[in-house]
């Protein structure tokens, strides 16, 4: 894809993104105004988008005139909670995340901890409400959400991150990690934007699966910049990891290995991408350039 077509859509998808997200969430003025305040804060806080950018792309590869903005938004809440309570000082303790305060403290920790709380509901009633006229699929996509956000994948992948290398540093626990604190929510955009696109049964599978392998590949670029990039770049603090003696691919396969697993992981998702029946263009060139990102 020609990189000024991609930067248009890419851009047209962002701000589709931004735009569901200001209009299905509640206001910042909604009474407790404090707690939308805080929810708020946090949503629009920026950063890439990435996961409700997957969502859309995934649905306008099958259909373009699909109305993935519920599922996207959705996916953005659930996401964004997660990012409120690893913050908090009981989990990851970072006062910042892109590029300003965490939500505890630009609130406070209680404020913060009930933000997180409420945007989890919020993301399936989003669902629910969006797609009610297509039960089948609301069902389908409450169940991808409620798998991905559950205990197996992406709370389970944060809790077998506490303790860092003090829990144990083995291959397993490791892929466990990577799959549920990172891969699971990518891998859940790209399949929840194929049903919402109509895709058959199998293409959801694929894209499900190229999503889980860029979403792997994303961790490790993270775990590469943190260890180059600075807190400016990334809006960030970085060095953490080594710091706080988190358990990272790069620390237990080194440098060289981390970037050759990228590419494999890489081509992995762009093959399962290329196989689908879609339009699948934009998301591959997405996926490519994920792994060579430099923020």
């Amino acid at each position: 894809m020609e990189a000024s077509l991609f930067q248009s859509r890419h851009e047209a998808f962002i701000t589709q993104a931004e735009s569901a997200l200001r209009r299905l969430t509640p206001a910042a003025t909604a009474r407790p105004a404090r707690l939308h305040g805080a929810m708020r804060y946090s949503l629009e806080a920026g950063g890439k988008r990435l996961r409700p950018v997957l969502c859309l792309a995934a649905a306008a590869a099958f259909d373009p005139g699909a109305d993935a903005d519920h599922a996207a938004t959705a996916l953005e809440c659930v996401h964004t909670y997660s990012l409120i309570h690893d913050d908090l000082p009981c989990m990851d303790d970072s006062d910042l995340r892109r590029g300003r305060p965490s939500c505890h403290k630009a609130f406070d920790e209680a404020t913060a901890l009930l933000a997180g709380d409420a945007l989890q509901p919020l993301a399936f009633e989003l669902l629910a409400v969006g797609y009610a006229d297509r039960p089948a699929l609301a069902t389908a996509l409450v169940r991808e959400l409620a798998v991905t956000a559950g205990s197996t994948l992406l709370v389970g992948g944060q809790t077998e991150d506490m303790g860092g290398l003090a829990a144990g540093a083995s291959a397993d626990r490791l892929e466990f990690i990577l799959l549920g604190k990172t891969a699971a929510m990518l891998s859940a955009s790209c399949a929840m934007g194929a049903l919402v696109g109509g895709a058959s049964a199998e293409d959801v599978e694929r894209c499900r699966r190229a999503g889980r392998a860029a979403g792997i590949a994303f961790q490790l670029v993270d775990d590469l910049l943190d260890l180059t990039a600075d807190a400016a770049q990334l809006g960030k603090p970085v060095g953490a990891d080594a710091q706080n003696g988190k358990f990272t691919y790069a620390g237990l396969h080194g440098v060289d290995a981390t970037k050759r697993r990228i590419e494999q992981l890489t081509a992995e998702a762009v093959s399962h991408l290329q196989s689908t029946r879609g339009d699948t263009a934009f998301l591959v060139e997405l996926v490519r350039r994920m792994a060579a990102r430099r923020t």
